[in-house]
């Protein structure tokens, strides 16, 4: 069974993280001097999160007039194993498991970045982490 139950639950934890990220003292200005637009399109369930690695961050789920630069592929269940520091995305794109459009370079040099974060994110799902098992 998929850990998300439906696409606003991926946008409350998934979306929410990035939403986050550009606000974090020690990750947050690197996000946004990317100056990328990143689409990740999930599945089982689906949903459609776009972020705008800018000053703000924008992070928008659904259709949005963000024009991305680099777009993702993968199931929301891979986007949970990711944030949770359990899933190298590196290796992800190489076995096909994660699927990209664009300029690839540019999300892997963001990566290192979001060590920082898995602590936010375990915690942001702590909640839900309990009322799963």
């Amino acid at each position: 069974m998929a850990y998300f139950a439906n696409a606003a639950e991926v946008d409350q934890y998934i979306g929410e993280m990035f939403r986050m990220a550009g606000d974090h003292p020690e990750v947050g200005e690197k996000m946004k001097a990317a100056g990328i637009v990143m689409r990740v399109e999930y599945s089982d369930p689906d949903c459609v999160v776009t972020v705008g690695f800018q000053d703000p961050m924008r992070v928008e789920s659904g259709e949005t007039d963000l024009k991305p630069d680099i777009t993702l592929v993968m199931r929301a269940d891979t986007a949970d194993k990711f944030w949770r520091g359990d899933y190298n995305l590196a290796v992800g794109l190489a076995k096909g498991q994660v699927k990209a459009k664009g300029p690839v370079n540019k999300i892997l040099k963001l990566v290192p970045l979001t060590k920082p974060l898995f602590p936010v994110y375990r915690d942001l799902v702590k909640d839900k982490d309990a009322a799963v098992s």
